[in-house]
């Protein structure tokens, strides 16, 4: 087999559809370009070296959006991340103590959490702290540090060390990606490493994930699928997705995000 003449052009079209979220297989790029295995691998590795995907065993995946920052975040997919934290707050029960991490969606839960007797509610979030504080029926605690302006947390060493004090009923975890074969991955090493011990504390872990999140990749992995005991996705989410989670030993609940 033969390259083709035009591989600039080729690899365009591939970083087109990367672009749309879209993983990439090399075989199933290779049979259609007409071309061998290893011209598609050079292409793959020339746009994860322009930093527009992550290489995968067998192709590759595009980058999670969630790299930007929290601010940033916080105005994208607002109607589906209402119906996300609407179903994940129906997990919570009288009594529990909480954590509540990082990240866009798990501040809107903030801002939904509903009213349980004998809450505890422990957050690294300045965002979900600030929705939170002024709540008289629950009792919050706030784990300070150094604040990540891109995560709107907390995560260094102080945050680190204060995290190891507690044990929480359930977490509701934030990542960047979730790919069925790299598991769970973020961008800065400091924020996995605050959630892989978090994982560690945590006698049951939740996590709600937008579509953009789904078959994306981040630098750093955090778990694999089976850490997460309940994952709460888009109806629309990819059937194979939530049957590989199923599959995995996860509970799946799905939101309704129609009109």
């Amino acid at each position: 087999m033969h390259d083709s003449p035009l591989p600039l052009a080729r690899r365009d079209q591939i970083a087109h559809r990367i672009s749309r979220g879209q993983p990439v297989v090399s075989g199933n790029l290779a049979a259609e370009f007409g071309v061998s295995e290893d011209a598609i691998r050079r292409d793959l590795r020339a746009l994860a070296q322009q930093g527009l995907c992550r290489r995968v065993y067998g192709g590759a995946l595009p980058l999670s959006p969630a790299s930007s920052p929290l601010v940033v975040r916080r105005g994208e997919d607002r109607k589906q991340k209402h119906a996300l934290a609407e179903v994940a707050a129906g997990l919570i029960r009288p009594g529990m103590t909480l954590f509540l991490d990082t990240g866009s969606t798990v501040a809107e839960l903030a801002a939904l959490l509903p009213a349980r007797p004998g809450l505890r509610v422990v957050t690294n979030s300045l965002p979900a702290a600030a929705a939170l504080m002024h709540r008289t029926d629950l009792t919050l605690v706030m784990i300070g540090g150094g604040v990540d302006p891109v995560t709107g947390g907390c995560a260094d060493s102080a945050a680190l060390s204060t995290l190891g004090l507690y044990r929480f009923d359930l977490s509701f975890l934030g990542a960047c990606a979730l790919s069925l074969t790299e598991g769970l991955a973020g961008f800065d090493l400091a924020d996995v490493d605050f959630k892989r011990l978090l994982l560690e504390r945590s006698a049951a872990t939740a996590l709600m994930m937008t579509n953009a999140k789904l078959e994306t990749a981040a630098p750093h992995a955090i778990a694999g699928l089976a850490a997460v005991d309940d994952y709460i996705l888009a109806a629309d989410a990819p059937a194979a997705i939530t049957a590989a989670l199923r599959a995995a030993g996860a509970r799946v609940h799905l939101a309704p995000t129609g009109a």
